[in-house]
């Protein structure tokens, strides 16, 4: 019986092109990172950078179908989802993350591998250490130079998700227990990884988080945090 041949993996996680910067936002279900994600991008725009609003899973035309099946399909075993995960992510980078960093433009996503980690890897009890190789190697290694953690209790975003249209999807139907090893395991991911991650209390006013995420930021631009959100 033939045997596969063993997969040599990146031996670290490789930066983004010089010009661009990579950001993404993680946390639980209700958390805000969509919104978030918006409020930058509409900043940055306005100072005159190029931006890229995109999404995990859903980011490309192929994405959206694998999150159409993934979120809103029939039953999938945890393998497989975490399987669908990673294509979509190795699609997403190669196709539009990598192309749109090396333009030079900044790069904001909602999710990327570290949900993965979090949701399949403890969520799923698949194994983080295994879920982020999955990951690493769909993507070549890359990670973002800034990852924002909104961070919220389990209880108070399935509370926000209940108000939307359109019901639960397979993920946020998961069960409490589900979500607070995900919160851990988040939380635990960025206490390991200062320099990269950036925690915030999602519970606070939307307006007081989108100035600490643009601190930050600004920072790692060169831009003025103060600066209005509106071209002059």
């Amino acid at each position: 019986m033939d045997t596969l041949a063993p997969v040599t993996l990146p031996p670290a996680p490789v930066p983004a092109p010089a010009g661009g910067l990579f950001v993404s936002f993680e946390g639980g279900d209700g958390s805000g990172k969509s919104t978030q994600s918006r409020l930058l991008g509409e900043w940055l725009t306005a100072q005159g950078r190029t931006v890229v609003l995109t999404r995990e899973p859903g980011g490309t035309e192929l994405g959206q179908v694998l999150r159409r099946e993934v979120l809103h399909g029939g039953h999938l075993d945890p393998r497989t989802e975490a399987l669908l995960y990673a294509a979509d992510r190795a699609h997403h980078v190669a196709s539009l993350v990598r192309p749109a960093l090396a333009a030079g433009s900044v790069v904001v996503t909602d999710r990327y591998l570290d949900s993965s980690v979090a949701y399949q890897g403890s969520g799923r009890d698949l194994g983080a250490d295994e879920v982020e190789r999955l990951s690493l190697w769909a993507t070549g290694g890359l990670l973002p130079a800034l990852t924002v953690l909104l961070d919220l209790d389990p209880a108070a975003g399935l509370e926000r998700m209940r108000a939307r249209e359109g019901g639960p999807d397979r993920l946020e139907s998961a069960g409490e227990e589900f979500h607070r090893r995900t919160r851990a395991a988040f939380l635990d991911r960025a206490a390991a990884d200062p320099g990269r991650w950036l925690v915030l209390d999602a519970a606070r006013p939307v307006a007081e988080i989108a100035a600490d995420v643009r601190t930050r930021v600004a920072d790692l631009l060169g831009l003025d945090a103060a600066a209005p959100g509106v071209r002059p």
